[in-house]
């Protein structure tokens, strides 16, 4: 089968990298891919939001498979494209559509939809410019610290949290007059903060069956101790110590079993990924936010941790075969570190010459913020590479990872050092 993954980041490597170990995948294609993907398959130069464009190449080149990486061209209805027209439907797609990608596309739908269907999540209350007094009122009613949302995609900064009500009100006028995240925040969802740790679920559906990932815990703040302002994410570990059978048994009956099944009462279709961002308050898992693709840092860490082949799990979910999966995975603990730019998530340099790669033998890297210029690997993103290792214990992965990134260097190389240590007993 020939496959064709939708992306240009570390996700999309690590996607390729897992797809491309299937004896069942005959052409591996990447849209618009980086210099990682570029080693395991062959980039396409065409946007992912192109999809006239990725409609023919799909026809041209016989692909049987699409998989989509990140939430862009979901939320704005790739797979309603696909599923529109009657030579691009007989492709197997993976990735929901519009509709239900409205689950990430808007926090105030993923709020009601939540509410509608008795599903765990903090209080809240939308707001927008017209309603700015209310929403300062709202604020008056929580206590510090606040959390503020852009209802829209914000590349995955679009959260922040306040310390105290007149950082709040500020940060809020700010958000809704379009001077922090533009039109993404023309809403902002702003709700009471929840004081626990957060983990990352992950859950492939056809829409009705679903198959649970590996979980994985990812640390969003650039600085150590979780300081500083968000990012894509720096790192994350997988398995989670304190997401064991009995929470993740609270997880499938109280979240993931009614977003499924709300989605189907609502008419809405379904096939793809789904992440959910859960906060464990005392023993209790509330939703933080819904995403529908994977994560990035955390696909780096939780593919490497299964055994199945990927290709014939994302064919079981793109035909409705979901029903009785079963998908091996190891009990082996995976490490993963990002190296960042220099500035990062602020203003940052890019074109600096990476080196030592060839010199990490015992870890995987994947590429994100990287491009090829002749025999030479160069800087050309705010993550640049994100690197995982196994290990028989979380301890043993973390120091092999620290270890490998100690090899790579770049000018501005910047990485935390406190990935995972937080889990450590």
């Amino acid at each position: 089968m020939n496959v064709l993954v939708l992306g240009s980041g570390g996700r999309e490597h690590a996607l390729v990298w897992k797809l491309s170990q299937s004896p069942r995948c005959d052409k591996l294609f990447c849209a618009p891919g980086n210099a990682g993907t570029a080693l395991l398959g062959e980039n396409v130069p065409l946007k992912t939001t192109d999809f006239e464009a990725l409609g023919r190449f799909v026809l041209e080149r016989d692909i049987g498979m699409v998989v989509v990486g990140p939430e862009e061209p979901l939320v704005k209805g790739v797979a309603d494209y696909f599923s529109q027209d009657e030579r691009l439907a007989k492709v197997l797609f993976v990735g929901p559509s519009a509709a239900g990608a409205r689950l990430e596309g808007s926090k105030a739908f993923a709020k009601a939809f939540m509410m509608r269907h008795g599903i765990p999540t903090a209080a809240y209350r939308s707001f927008t410019r017209e309603t700015l007094e209310e929403g300062k009122a709202f604020l008056k009613t929580l206590t510090a610290p606040y959390v503020l949302k852009a209802d829209g995609l914000a590349a995955g900064k679009g959260v922040i949290i306040c310390d105290s009500l007149e950082e709040a009100e500020e940060t809020l006028d700010e958000m809704l007059s379009g001077e922090l995240f533009g039109q993404a925040s023309a809403t902002v969802v702003v709700e009471e903060f929840l004081q626990g740790v957060e983990v990352s679920v992950f859950v492939l559906t056809d829409g009705k069956s679903h198959v649970l990932l590996p979980a994985a815990k990812d640390y969003k703040r650039i600085g150590e101790e979780d300081t500083g302002p968000n990012t894509g994410g720096m790192g994350a570990v997988s398995p989670v110590p304190f997401a064991g059978k009995a929470f993740m048994q609270k997880v499938e009956q109280r979240i993931i079993r009614p977003t499924i099944d709300g989605l189907s009462r609502e008419g809405i279709r379904y096939c793809g990924f789904l992440f959910l961002g859960l906060m464990v308050v005392g023993e209790d898992p509330y939703v933080i936010e819904y995403n529908v693709r994977l994560g990035d840092p955390e696909t780096q860490a939780i593919l490497p941790r299964i055994d199945s082949d990927l290709l014939d799990l994302l064919e079981a979910a793109g035909s409705g075969r979901l029903e009785g999966y079963s998908l091996e995975v190891t009990s082996r603990h995976a490490a993963t570190v990002v190296l960042a730019s220099g500035g990062y998530p602020g203003n940052y340099d890019t074109g600096h010459m990476i080196h030592n790669l060839e010199r990490v033998t015992d870890s995987l890297v994947f590429y994100a913020g990287v491009r090829k210029e002749e025999a030479m690997y160069k800087t050309s993103g705010g993550r640049v590479l994100a690197v995982t290792s196994l290990g028989d214990n979380a301890a043993k992965a973390l120091a092999r990872t620290y270890e490998s990134v100690r090899q790579i260097d770049y000018r501005g190389k910047y990485f935390r050092y406190d990935i995972g240590k937080d889990l450590l007993p």
